[in-house]
């Protein structure tokens, strides 16, 4: 039995948890989404796992694929989303909403790990993801406050401007749209005292809540049920399906099911190893003074902890980092304050016509892989699940790609591009 439930106030439920603080993105409009209460057991063809931004595109590009997965089904697939949460409430909410086509790791040295050819189509497939992102948003009339913008990656102490002079030219063989600025361009052109930069074009930003709000109430129109809450407890697979064991005895049995619950899986789900790092993120009220440029542009620099920044449309300035190698860090409330005052003291340093007050502080954490790839790809030892994990810096991008991947896989093709994310 399901029954009618009204959206929970999305800053209500962000204001629960104190130690991560209150990101900007719960004081957003539009993010209600209907959910149901699943109080009787069912069997479904396809269960998502995670109502976040992940399992909101997985759900959308599933359920508007239906007409290509009905010989696999033989049915336009059921299609259920489950969260222990209300949806957007892990974290999505948490996300700088940075959407770039420039990997964690660079080209050079992705190249490195995992030679060439498999590094080029990374790189182009994370470009594809934007184009293909910027064409959702515009078909689907998606009110996220999304803009296209370019990127400003700056010389650190992790890559210098040799090392990023080397980058454009291997990005330039493969026609990404990037170009390296020297020490003097950066002065000029955005007053930045640093030896080197590397300009890019085709990246995006926008209200990741908004976003993921969306996608899901259109995933509902065509058919799709959100259920919540409604906790996994247990994960039990064959060769016909898989049960999913939820609180008071209630058993989903689907026949495919995905986890899109980022770096929060089951014990009995096992993936390659992700390491979890904590990170920091501010936003200034709408009165942040900054130069023009910044309206139009996102920057990021090669240093570990690395910061990055970028505008909102209605004038404020996001700016995060501060990484720390620990699943746990996120959740120690004084370090909110301290993290956000190291934040906006690097970022008046680094650009000194920038001046902001914090309005919002919060944390979080993100789970990432040696090579900045994701896991999009099936679960050890276990038929008909597959898991979307390990998203890095590029959790929205590598969201998109992920659900075009098994969108492919459930209709019995295979995405070219499948091998990378292993």
């Amino acid at each position: 039995m399901e029954q009618e439930t009204s959206p929970p106030s999305p800053s209500a439920t962000a204001e629960r948890d104190l130690r991560t603080g209150h990101p900007l993105w719960a004081d957003s409009n539009a993010l209600g989404v209907a959910t149901k209460a699943l109080s009787t057991s069912t069997a479904v063809d396809i269960a998502i796992i995670g109502a976040g931004v992940t399992g909101a595109f997985m759900a959308h590009a599933l359920a508007s694929s239906a007409d290509n997965l009905k010989e696999a089904f033989r049915r336009s697939p059921q299609i259920l989303v489950l969260d222990r949460r209300p949806p957007l409430q892990g974290s999505t909410l948490a996300s700088t909403a940075m959407l770039q086509w420039e990997i964690d790791l660079p080209l050079v040295e992705l190249t490195k790990k995992i030679g060439l050819e498999k590094a080029s189509r990374a790189y182009r497939r994370c470009y594809r993801a934007l184009e293909d992102l910027t064409e959702l948003v515009r078909s689907e009339h998606i009110r996220c406050a999304f803009e296209e913008r370019a990127t400003l990656y700056l010389a650190g102490d992790q890559y210098g401007s040799r090392a990023l002079a080397t980058e454009v030219e291997a990005r330039t063989d493969l026609g990404l749209p990037s170009q390296y600025l020297s020490a003097s361009d950066l002065r000029e052109r955005f007053g930045i005292d640093r030896t080197g930069a590397i300009l890019s074009q085709g990246s995006a930003s926008a209200n990741p809540g908004q976003l993921a709000a969306a996608l899901l109430r259109r995933s509902i129109d065509l058919g799709t049920r959100v259920i919540s809450p409604a906790e996994v407890l247990d994960v039990l697979a064959d060769p016909e399906g898989v049960s999913l064991k939820l609180a008071h005895g209630v058993v989903v049995r689907a026949r495919k099911v995905v986890f899109c619950t980022g770096y929060e899986l089951p014990e009995m789900v096992r993936i390659p190893k992700a390491d979890i790092l904590s990170t920091w993120a501010i936003a200034s009220d709408r009165s942040a003074i900054m130069p023009d440029w910044l309206k139009s542009m996102m920057v990021w620099e090669a240093s570990d902890p690395y910061l990055y920044f970028r505008s909102t449309p209605d004038g404020r300035i996001i700016l995060g980092g501060e990484d720390e190698e620990d699943p746990e860090r996120h959740t120690i409330s004084r370090l909110l304050d301290t993290k956000a005052a190291i934040l906006k003291k690097k970022l008046e340093q680094l650009v000194p016509d920038i001046s902001l007050e914090p309005q919002y502080k919060w944390a979080g954490a993100f789970g990432s892989s040696t090579t900045g790839l994701p896991f999009i790809a099936p679960a050890k030892d276990m038929n008909n699940v597959w898991v979307v994990a390990g998203l890095g810096g590029n959790g929205i991008t590598y969201s998109v790609i992920a659900s075009q991947i098994i969108t492919a896989a459930f209709s019995g093709s295979n995405d070219k591009d499948s091998d990378l994310y292993l």
